[in-house]
């Protein structure tokens, strides 16, 4: 079953493959699509890591307070000369404090992803221009330079799509 399945993908692979060189048009059709497809793609995931930096930057204010507060409660608390409760005061804001590093680890990831997403954005531009410009009359781009951007984009992509692994 699994043999046939592959066989039949193959062919329709070749299929396709042959129709497209006979058919550039649609060839360029359909490089058009999936390049738009994978712009509306990189825009989705850049709102959504824009929207998860966002959440991340408000619990880390909010981490940020609590931390003071109970920074606050370890001097009181040292002041009055209750060294027992302080020092489980102290082990709750290490505790907050190693919560805090995380976040700010998470936080520099997601900027991370996010400048691989522009970069990628970026390169689908780039690849996009590059691929008006040769279609445009009189104006014909180096076909090197056109295949490089492209090649720049797919490597952005699966870049970004490793990390989210």
């Amino acid at each position: 079953m699994n043999d046939w399945w592959e066989q039949l993908e193959t062919r329709l692979e070749r299929e396709l493959a042959n129709f497209l060189t006979a058919n550039p048009a649609q060839q360029a059709l359909l490089q058009e699509q999936e390049a738009r497809d994978r712009q509306a793609s990189l825009v989705g995931e850049r709102g959504r890591l824009r929207r998860q930096a966002e959440q991340q930057r408000q619990q880390l204010l909010s981490l940020a307070e609590e931390i003071r507060s109970w920074r606050q409660r370890v001097e009181r608390a040292r002041a009055a000369g209750a060294e027992p409760l302080a020092e489980r005061a102290e082990a709750h804001l290490a505790t907050l404090m190693e919560r805090g590093r995380e976040s700010w680890r998470q936080l520099a990831e997601l900027g991370q992803q996010f400048a691989a997403v522009e970069a990628a954005l970026q390169a689908l531009a780039v690849a996009e221009q590059a691929t008006a410009t040769s279609a445009a009359p009189g104006g014909k781009l180096d076909e090197l330079e056109q295949a490089w951007a492209v090649f720049e984009a797919e490597q952005q992509l699966e870049s970004l799509r490793r990390r989210q692994s």
